[in-house]
């Protein structure tokens, strides 16, 4: 292979900058011209793990390592580093993700099922995203496209799992403290190891805290956006004979968070008299189970169960009683507001076989085959100010139940030297029971089918070559609160019609198109990993508004169609024993086709229109070094385009580009670092919406938004043993 065609192009801006911390004086590694090749890095979201480099699919990996030195604390702080990765805030912390374009935004009311799921060791959280805090997790891995195969409706656009450390065969563990502006603070410890000869066991607990990032001008506080975050994690690994294994893993989260995020006057100052919470209390479990007691096949059986108490609240006029006191608006204000109360339980089991060497079918065909049960029930409360019927502390409830149960196979089968097809496919049916206070009562279902078929060729040992079409699915759902209120409010005639129609939307599928380049080059210090794909979206589920200042309802509709198109770059290059650098770039095209939404009483086409949360560009780049005498780093820089923050509305985002940087110092067991993230102190958005909210402009519509961290900064130190 030439290699001066590789794009090693993106590597120069770093060069004179990583040149000269090689060869820095005092450096403890001398510079070489053969400098340590890249480790090997595992993907175990699949059915079997496989070498990253030889995965199908678009994939990234961000290991312990460098949870670390981004002293990310939530998921949400990781999330940059993957290309074509975005996410929604509209709480305290992000709870939905979109992929390549595609995912929810926010949940209010009606239940919702996310297009990305989200899975902590076997336990399927999505929807759940602020119980993903970092707590001594080795390893999250994210997965672009549908895996229809082996995830079923959890992953229409993609998924994230998040993999626990396990116990290892010796005592270890660590004990962890942070300090940071705003006053933030941590304090954690893990310890790990062998409790007996045949099980091993480890703990963590971790507790944060911060005051958040605005400051509350009428209340005169800095703490009504703060965080308060407890987090216990535990593994059982239980190997009671040379074929069984039994694994149990569980966590419990305790979320005291406020929510106090939007300002008036679009400034991180607000003005609430009454500022929200976002509270969540989860406890899960997961018994993963493995017999390996036949050359023909293993069988794993997995179960799992959690349950969560969230409380999601805020003030809806976020201003207090008087604003206009004095003005022009006097008496035309109002102060309210919306709370919401969800209990969610859920099951799962999953029993699947995975043939041996002495299973494969005509000796060469490796196989999978399994069955798939869940449950979940999730109740809801919502006490809130009825402005149509003028009552104060008006009450909605609902109660959603819905259970499914699939069936899904895959084969993997040798074509001929160095070429190799994948065949998976899932079916799944789903019923549904929804009621609500209103008296809206439904009970949607559906048959839904993924899977995929893949083609792969392996050139010259270095060079892995993917092909595949995958098709997806997600469930439809109900939009039962928004008719039953536009019905009891009377509301006009034309809009009660409009939800009618959409009491039920319909489920969505998708067809991804993606061919996959991945290569280890120069004695394996480069690895490239690159990703063209092409998706075609069917019945999308959008998110629709109806609102006249601050009577609103919002409701999910189905687009015809749409269509995401775009490209994945990640490239990691080990350029000498002391520096590395990484890059990892994406483009997105996207697009909306046949949707229209309520404005007043007349629909408004925004078909052409490019999808929500979905910016044409994102980047994530840097180096990591050392600097000699126990002393290392980390400097990085991500940005991402501007994009839309609904598909009913056309406000949009800045553009930005974000500094964060880590130096280090390692003696024995300890490490003490400095950290900062968004150095340069930018305002950027990671939510907005589009209404009038604001009595001295006479509740005029406007756009609001919701800022991302500003700079934070601090030291962290660990005594591992």
């Amino acid at each position: 292979m030439n290699h001066s065609l590789l794009p090693t192009g993106l590597l120069v801006v770093f060069m004179p900058v990583t040149a000269t911390l090689a060869a820095s004086p005092g450096s403890e590694v001398a510079v070489s011209s053969s400098p340590p090749q890249l480790e090997e890095v595992v993907v175990t979201a699949g059915f079997r793990d496989t070498d990253l480099m030889e995965s199908i699919g678009s994939v990234s990996i961000i290991e312990a390592e460098v949870i670390r030195d981004r002293t990310a604390q939530h998921l949400e702080q990781l999330l940059s580093i993957a290309p074509n990765v975005n996410f929604a805030s509209g709480a305290s912390r992000a709870r939905f993700v979109q992929i390549r374009g595609i995912g929810e935004r926010s949940q209010f009311v009606d239940p919702v099922d996310p297009s990305v799921g989200l899975v902590i060791d076997d336990i399927d959280i999505s929807g759940l995203g602020a119980a993903a805090t970092t707590l001594d997790i080795r390893q999250v891995e994210v997965l672009r496209g549908p895996q229809g195969t082996r995830y079923g409706a959890s992953a229409l656009a993609g998924m994230i799992t998040m993999r626990s450390t396990d116990p290892g065969e010796q005592l270890e563990g660590y004990v962890d403290g942070l300090a940071g502006n705003y006053s933030t603070g941590r304090i954690g410890a893990a310890l790990g190891g062998p409790l007996t000869q045949t099980l091993g066991g480890r703990l963590a607990l971790q507790q944060f805290r911060s005051d958040g990032y605005l400051t509350n001008d009428f209340l005169q506080r800095d703490d009504t956006n703060q965080r308060d975050e407890f987090t216990a994690r535990g593994k059982l690994d239980w190997r009671p004979g040379e074929t069984l294994q039994l694994l149990l893993s569980g966590f419990y989260v305790d979320i005291d968070n406020g929510y106090d995020a939007f300002s008036l006057d679009n400034t991180r100052h607000t003005l609430s008299d009454q500022p929200g919470v976002d509270d969540q209390q989860s406890a899960a479990a997961s018994l993963k189970a493995i017999w390996t007691g036949s050359e023909a096949m293993s069988l794993e059986l997995i179960g799992s169960y959690s349950t969560a108490d969230l409380e999601y609240g805020f003030d809806e006029d976020w201003s207090y009683a008087g604003i206009c006191a004095g003005q022009p608006c006097e008496g035309f204000e109002y102060s309210s507001t919306d709370n919401y109360l969800r209990d969610r339980n859920e099951t799962r089991l999953e029993l699947r076989a995975l043939s041996g060497s002495g299973g494969d079918l005509l000796g060469v065909v490796s196989w999978v085959a399994g069955v798939y049960a869940n449950w979940r029930d999730e109740e809801l409360l919502r006490e809130f100010y009825d402005f149509d019927l003028g009552i104060a502390d008006a009450r909605f409830s609902s109660d959603y139940r819905r259970s499914s149960l699939a069936g899904y196979g895959q084969l993997e089968i040798p074509l001929a030297a160095r070429w190799a097809a994948r065949l998976g496919a899932r079916v799944e049916r789903f019923e549904a029971d929804y009621s609500d206070s209103l008296g809206v009562d439904s009970e949607p279902g559906d048959t839904l089918w993924g899977g995929e078929i893949a083609v792969d060729y392996l050139y010259r040992d270095d060079t892995f070559i993917y092909g595949l079409v995958s098709r997806g699915y997600k469930l439809g759902g109900v939009n039962g609160e928004a008719l039953g209120r536009a019905v009891k409010n009377n509301f006009p005639p034309p809009v009660v019609a409009f939800l009618d129609d959409r009491l039920e939307y319909a489920s969505e599928t998708l067809i991804n198109w993606e061919l996959g380049f991945k290569g280890r080059y120069f004695e394996d210090r480069l690895a490239l990993r690159l990703a063209l794909f092409y998706m075609d979206r069917s019945d999308m589920q959008v998110k629709g508004w109806y609102n006249e200042g601050p009577l609103f309802v919002s409701y999910i509709d189905n687009a015809a169609s749409g269509t995401n198109r775009g490209a994945e770059l990640e490239t990691h290059y080990q350029l000498t024993a002391a520096v590395s650098l990484f890059a990892n770039v994406a483009w997105l095209n996207t697009g909306i086709e046949d949707f229209s939404v309520l404005a007043g009483d007349q629909l408004l086409d925004k078909s052409g229109r490019d999808q929500a949360h979905a910016p044409s560009y994102q980047f994530n780049l840097g180096t990591d070094f050392r600097l000699g005498a126990g002393f290392y780093g980390r400097l990085e820089m991500e940005g991402r385009d501007r994009f839309y923050f609904s598909d009913s509305h056309d406000e949009q985002s800045d553009r930005y580009q974000l500094l964060h940087a880590r130096l280090g110092y390692r003696w024995h067991q300890l490490d003490i670092a400095l950290w900062g993230r968004n150095l340069t102190g930018e305002d950027y958005q990671t939510r907005g919406f589009y209404f009038g909210n604001d009595p001295r402009k006479f509740y005029v519509d406007e756009a609001y938004y919701q800022y991302g961290e500003p700079r934070v900064y601090g030291v962290e130190a660990r005594y591992s043993f």
